[in-house]
């Protein structure tokens, strides 16, 4: 059902957007006399290849008899009086806004594509942010300064830190493992929490470590020489993350010269 939601509402908003150009469009079938126009079809063939389905006779048959359900239903609809509902006016209205928002992103970005320049030097910012080296790093979180220092004493009466990490740690995420953060580079941590792990050595444990989760006692486990993947390979991945903070701004930049007001 959520599937027939979901393409009804692709159709729709492409019944808004080119109404127009269907009276010349080629039909793809008729339901009770009502022609489905092809480009509705190809606009549901297009959003199911879009989320990785291969194109093929198949997937088009099958986008063909759910556009011929969707037009059964929507009849049936009509019928009962449903399309004169506010709630259903409403909705349409949401998939007109939505569907001419999306059309302004793809003509923003056709006017200001990120460029291959822009692309590899954002690669080689990233390159020197991430660093040489990653680190395996285990730690032990708790609310205060006096809880990490009694750990720390007990770590130097030779204490086991992961069962110490397992009792005491108030880090969910890593408690039950002993503490493991796993592989990482210091630039994902947050400052003093980094500073910490690039001043030890391995095996090391460092003195309490205040941040604004709490306070860290940290062990680094283990340390190798990081491998940046290629250009080549994330280039699609820069380009989406590049776009997207495009579109942030573009986003901030019309909401600062636009008078908003809230409903009071």
């Amino acid at each position: 059902m959520l599937k027939i939601v979901k393409l009804a509402a692709i159709a729709a908003a492409g019944m808004m957007l080119a109404a127009p150009a269907f009276s010349q469009d080629k039909t793809a079938a008729k339901v009770n006399g009502a022609a489905i126009p092809q480009s509705r079809v190809d606009a549901m063939v297009k959003d199911a290849t879009s989320q990785g389905q291969a194109d093929s006779p198949e997937l088009r048959k099958g986008l063909l008899d759910r556009a011929i359900n969707i037009e059964l239903l929507s009849q049936e609809a009509v019928k009962k009086g449903l399309d004169k509902q506010q709630e259903f006016l409403d909705q349409m209205e949401l998939i007109r806004k939505s569907s001419l928002a999306g059309a302004y992103v793809q003509d923003y970005f056709k006017d200001h594509p990120v460029s291959e320049d822009a692309l590899k030097q954002e690669y080689e910012n990233l390159k020197s942010k991430l660093g040489g080296k990653e680190y395996k790093v285990s730690h032990i979180l708790v609310a205060s300064e006096e809880e990490a220092n009694a750990i720390e004493g007990q770590l130097k009466k030779n204490a086991k830190f992961e069962s110490l990490a397992k009792e005491k740690s108030q880090d969910p995420g890593s408690k039950t493992t002993g503490g493991d953060l796993g592989w990482s580079v210091p630039s994902n941590y947050v400052e003093p929490f980094a500073k910490a792990i690039t001043e030890l050595k391995k095996g090391q444990i460092s003195k309490p470590v205040h941040t604004q989760f709490g306070w860290h006692v940290i062990k680094l486990v283990d340390e190798r020489n990081l491998n940046v993947p290629p250009f080549e390979q994330v280039r699609d991945n820069l380009r989406q993350r590049m776009q997207q903070q495009a579109m942030q701004k573009m986003i901030a930049d019309l909401r600062k010269n636009a008078k908003v007001e809230d409903a009071q």
